[in-house]
């Protein structure tokens, strides 16, 4: 059987999913530096799909998918996956962490404006509230300085691009939050996480295996390997499971505000892991984006807490 949370658990676990998504976003810029973005894709796909072989078993009570579905599979690891992952890891290696979370802040609003269009989700006020504080959290950050006194929007001499990068990620990651919502319907969160992985898997091992031909294993030192373990489990296995268990009873719209917990996430690691710095202003942004997700979470009266669930 599936497990199907109550409505806090499922809140629980979008935020759970997006922290260690955020977290290994940061974490990702020592590994990009030591491995190349496709073989460091390829071998977190690889670990997904080792720690994973149990969930590929298709359950009894599993109907076959249509092909409509098939092809919803196929896009939720394209996107979600394989661009995603291309995207983000090439796009944190050339600016920061914060600057990452600074248009990361977006994902709430481009979530919820796909649910409108795709899924036909009423979106509260409450909701586009809580959206509004992300995007009020995204122009505060916008006029932050860091500790050398520089935008935090700057990263080195191709952080425009890096930038670039990361915000085609995030409208992957929109996307990946409105596809999962309608596979969830139709397959468990374990087999959605398994079945998109292997998709991933499949989609770079070509890079990955000619990569991999000339690389110099030897040359990273065994720490980076403890971190490439975590990062494989904590992209392939976790947050995914987390998320999909999450939208089994949270609509679309409102699941995307909790992404905000990716940017908060990825900065806070970026200032405590890696050095990087956080300046008063933006502290105080972050703290506008966790309001504004506490404003779509508590109980209250508004229609959206009686939105159906799929």
């Amino acid at each position: 059987m599936s497990y199907t949370p109550s409505r806090p658990m499922g809140y629980g676990c979008l935020i759970l999913s997006m922290s260690l998504v955020g977290a290994y976003v940061a974490l990702t810029k020592p590994l990009a530096a030591m491995l190349p973005v496709f073989l460091l894709a390829w071998l977190r796909f690889g670990i997904g799909a080792v720690a994973m072989l149990r969930w590929l078993k298709k359950p009894a009570s599993e109907q076959p998918l249509s092909t409509h579905s098939r092809w919803l599979v196929f896009l939720e690891s394209f996107l979600g996956n394989f661009l995603f992952t291309l995207c983000m890891i090439t796009g944190v290696s050339m600016t920061n962490a914060v600057s990452a979370g600074v248009i990361m802040s977006a994902i709430p609003a481009v979530v919820a404006v796909m649910s409108w269009i795709f899924l036909k989700e009423k979106i509260s006020l409450r909701v586009w509230g809580a959206v509004a504080c992300g995007a009020v959290g995204i122009g505060l950050l916008s006029l932050a300085k860091d500790g050398h006194g520089a935008s935090a929007a700057s990263g080195g001499q191709y952080a425009w691009l890096g930038n670039g990068l990361v915000f085609c990620a995030v409208l992957c990651e929109a996307a990946y939050a409105v596809i999962g919502k309608k596979l969830t319907a139709v397959l468990t969160p374990k087999r959605i996480s398994a079945v998109i992985n292997l998709w991933g898997l499949l989609l770079m091992t070509p890079m990955g295996v000619y990569t991999a031909l000339h690389f110099d294993f030897g040359a990273v030192p065994a720490n980076m390997w403890w971190l490439l373990l975590f990062y494989g489990l904590a992209a392939s296995v976790w947050t995914v499971w987390l998320w999909m268990t999450g939208l089994k009873v949270v609509p679309a719209a409102r699941a995307g505000v909790f992404t905000v917990m990716l940017p908060v996430s990825a900065a806070l690691v970026g200032v405590l892991a890696l050095g990087e710095s956080l300046s008063a202003l933006q502290a105080g942004a972050f703290a506008i984006a966790l309001a504004g997700m506490l404003l779509a979470t508590l109980p209250g009266r508004a229609a959206a807490d009686k939105l159906p669930l799929n």
